[in-house]
């Protein structure tokens, strides 16, 4: 557990940073911060003292403690060398290494130097990435969003660095609330040629594996949605399995019973991505269900996984590395004053054949 002093710093710090408090501004009274936190006014004066010599805080004698600008001044000369933060949901596995390999290429060329934090898809580790990042005083910063496809309590992080003129752009997602430059795969026409695919090879029962708290797989599922209305394919939501990030642990487990419960009407199944592709495959393998033979199924991403299994799944391609390199060309030419650079950026997805899918003879 933080010492109470510590929890205080943490808390107006946070204030600080997402504009709640703005410089100059006086912060709540000592008497005030004691009944707030309910700790001694000894205990407020440790963490005012510690704020101050972070450069957040000053008092002024007989007036009060204000909002300072030091800390942003600070931040500011950490480096001779610009600074580019970059925020990503993961980083050490799936698409996430060749992204972040891509944006090192491009920032080393301009000797830019990278400051890296993950969020797991969750959006307190994003609010203390973005402090982080505000603290520091980075000079752009690249960022996957978090839970994309849901609210998202850190909106003011972002406004922070649109007031502070630092730019920023997203990379596969987006905040629909916020009006941003990103970079994404077309998630819509990417999981539409997965289900077009199927739909030429014969299959007209075909399920859906998506994930809800992203913004991909709300767009994938609509591009899936959309496939089978142009086929004239009747869409069943008993057919779709939905998980979030809470959830994926237990992915396995309701994949069985998914499956076992409509193996008999299913033909195919198009997964979110290929990481969900080779756990279908997995489940598939305890159940006896044979692929292609009794169930085909595609992923998505191209990812390394899909190029180094013992089974070739069929997947469609995402830019990874090109994006990253891409995003971080963005942010360095907007830091050398470039105007009229693209704020909204689609890939193209290509479809990959593999070995897990089967035509079907017509009846």
């Amino acid at each position: 557990m933080k010492p109470k002093y510590q929890v205080i710093i943490d808390d107006i710090k946070s204030k600080i940073l997402s504009g709640d408090y703005s410089v100059g501004e006086q912060i709540p009274t000592e008497s005030a911060l004691q009944e707030k936190y309910k700790v001694s006014r000894q205990t407020v004066r440790k963490a005012i003292l510690e704020l101050s010599n972070e450069g957040f805080l000053r008092s002024e004698k007989g007036s009060g403690t204000y909002v300072s600008n030091q800390y942003q001044s600070k931040s500011g000369n950490h480096s001779k060398n610009r600074t580019i933060g970059v925020i990503t949901t993961y980083i050490s596995d799936y698409i996430f290494p060749s992204i972040i390999r891509g944006i090192e290429g491009r920032l080393n060329e301009d000797n830019y130097s990278l400051l890296l934090a993950s969020t797991n898809n969750d959006v307190e580790q994003e609010k203390r990435a973005l402090e982080m990042m505000l603290s520091f005083g980075v000079d752009g910063l690249i960022v996957e969003p978090t839970k994309s496809n849901l609210y998202n309590p850190n909106i003011a992080y972002y406004l922070s660095f649109k007031e502070q003129d630092v730019p920023f752009i997203m990379i596969n997602a987006y905040y629909e609330e916020l009006s941003v430059p990103f970079l994404c795969l077309d998630d819509v026409r990417s999981s539409y040629l997965a289900t077009k695919e199927l739909i030429s090879k014969g299959h007209t029962q075909i399920g859906l594996i998506s994930k809800t708290d992203d913004l991909q797989g709300k767009y994938r599922m609509k591009g899936y949605i959309k496939a089978l209305g142009e086929a004239k394919l009747r869409f069943r939501p008993e057919h779709v399995l939905s998980f979030n990030t809470e959830t994926k642990q237990d992915l396995s487990t309701n994949l069985k019973k998914f499956l076992s419960e409509n193996i008999d009407e299913l033909t195919s199944i198009v997964c979110y991505n290929d990481e969900v592709g080779f756990e279908v495959a997995n489940v598939c393998r305890q159940l006896d269900i044979s692929i292609p033979e009794q169930l085909s199924i595609i992923g998505q991403d191209n990812s390394y996984i899909a190029q180094n299994a013992n089974i070739k799944l069929t997947t469609l391609t995402h830019p990874q590395e090109q994006m990253g390199r891409d995003a971080a060309d963005w942010v360095i030419k907007k830091l050398q004053g470039k105007k009229d650079l693209p704020n909204e950026t689609y890939y193209q997805p290509v479809l990959i054949e593999g070995e897990t899918v089967k035509e079907l003879e017509a009846e």
